[in-house]
């Protein structure tokens, strides 16, 4: 099925996006939304492109070429980019959105950077995210996802939105990056809150951490975009530890055998976490 774009999944409805480090994520994330029938978002993040050696294209081309073979409705979105020379590879590499990251800027610095960055994307007929607040686990983040201040506030958003022109917001209400247990507790009044006053969509960064009962919640109180990526790790990473055990049957070198298994775990938390967030 041809590509179809972030704008066109999130406003049909809440919708998780799962981050593609290997090509195994991409077809467990395929694989998973075939399953349930659900739409998903495929992103590439910035420290996967570092993790490819800094080229973006070739992750890329292979993602979408997984998206465009699968009979689900899927889009390829541009995570967490952080550099404006990077982010504007993505129009030409497939993507229909990108997060442009500045959140680490002073508030003054964080809007003149995504206000240029979302103007270059509109231009280039993109979709643009950004960010405000402090979501948990990131580099100069505060320690807890409920410290004094870290949260975003409706006011500030507001304004936000208004002076850079974003087409959603990532907010940081609770949830916190590379959580290897789900047991976060989101800010469900702040969510509504940020929900009724602005006119975009509203994205939740972290929910690899967050419990199913909350992110259930969290979409009624009004986040449309469910970014996970740690649970997937989490799935993977397991599946080739069982696979190369001192006591597993296998001792074969082929990567096939270990590789298989682990898509198969991600595609099977893929699925569960479409099913929970299903109308």
């Amino acid at each position: 099925m041809p590509l179809v774009s972030t704008a066109e999944i999130v406003g049909a409805g809440v919708v998780v996006a799962f981050n593609v480090i290997t090509l195994e994520h991409a077809e467990a994330i395929a694989l998973g939304a075939e399953r349930v029938g659900a739409a998903a978002i495929l992103q590439i993040s910035h420290n996967a492109v570092r993790f490819h050696v800094g080229s973006l294209h070739p992750i890329a081309a292979a993602t979408a070429a997984v998206a465009r073979e699968s009979s689900a409705r899927l889009a390829l979105h541009f995570d967490h980019v952080e550099d404006l020379a990077l982010l504007q590879q993505a129009a030409d590499a497939g993507f229909s959105s990108a997060m442009f990251d500045a959140g680490a800027l002073p508030y003054a610095e964080n809007v003149a950077a995504t206000a240029a960055a979302a103007q270059w994307a509109h231009e280039a007929g993109l979709w643009l995210e950004a960010e405000l607040g402090h979501v948990g686990g990131k580099p100069g983040a505060p320690a807890s996802a409920h410290a004094e201040g870290v949260r975003t506030d409706p006011e500030e958003a507001v304004a936000f939105v208004a002076a850079t022109r974003v087409d959603a917001l990532a907010v940081a209400v609770g949830s916190t990056h590379a959580m290897t247990t789900r047991s976060a507790r989101l800010d469900h009044d702040l969510i509504a809150q940020l929900a009724a006053g602005l006119d975009v969509p509203l994205v939740l960064h972290g929910s690899s951490g967050v419990p199913d009962d909350e992110l259930r919640r969290a979409a009624a109180a009004g986040i449309r975009k469910i970014n996970v990526g740690t649970a997937l790790n989490i799935a993977y990473t397991g599946a080739v530890r069982a696979a190369l055990s001192p006591g597993s049957s296998s001792s074969s070198t082929d990567p096939r055998r270990y590789l298989t298994p682990a898509r198969d775990a991600m595609a099977d938390v893929v699925a569960h976490l479409l099913s929970v967030l299903s109308p």
